[in-house]
């Protein structure tokens, strides 16, 4: 059975890195990574264009079209409303797919740290720190840190993976087993 894996947690947490990697190592994966299709919609770099807005159900149809192939799709998106998971978790349910909602953390200062001291220099990301320092940087990312909090309570079935700085690889390990259980139905092995 096809599943989809929303991989959520704050900024720079490293949802796109484990997302590539479970990709990687699972043939046939999309890897779709939202931050990775701006740069196919004119004028992304203009903040009033609001294009996570115009990819999200562009998003919504990628997974579609591969839930709908049998093949699972691995989401490494920050989404810090209920309704914005839920499409996604919509689109599973109507292709007949598991839908695993991954939440990684690290401490609040850690994480708000791990932002603000990302290497990656592409165009994505150099745009990305100018909007969030544009809009309140620190303050914002504690806001969107604290809004995830507010919405792991609120989604008892969101499974918590740590994710501390440079353990990629046992963050990695901690997602794999945490979706073993879930499709085993047992409790988390943390």
């Amino acid at each position: 059975m096809p599943r989809l894996i929303h991989l959520n947690g704050p900024p720079g947490i490293g949802k796109s890195t484990l997302a590539a990697l479970y990709a990687d190592r699972h043939p046939g994966t999309l890897d779709l990574d939202i931050d990775r299709l701006h740069a196919l919609v004119g004028g992304w770099r203009d903040p009033e264009n609001r294009t996570h807005d115009v990819l999200r159900p562009v998003a919504v149809a990628m997974a579609s079209a591969h839930l709908g192939g049998g093949r699972d799709v691995i989401l490494p998106q920050y989404l810090g409303r209920i309704a914005e998971i839920e499409a996604f978790e919509r689109v599973a349910h109507r292709h007949g797919a598991d839908f695993h909602e991954v939440v990684l953390l690290d401490e609040k200062d850690a994480a708000l740290d791990r932002f603000e001291q990302r290497i990656d220099d592409s165009d994505w990301e150099r745009h990305n720190r100018r909007v969030v320092a544009a809009m309140g940087g620190r303050d914002l990312l504690a806001d969107l840190y604290d809004r995830l909090m507010e919405l792991v309570r609120r989604r008892p079935s969101a499974i918590v993976v740590p994710s501390g700085r440079d353990r990629v690889e046992a963050a990695y390990e901690a997602l794999i087993r945490a979706l073993d259980d879930a499709a085993s139905g047992t409790t988390p092995s943390g």
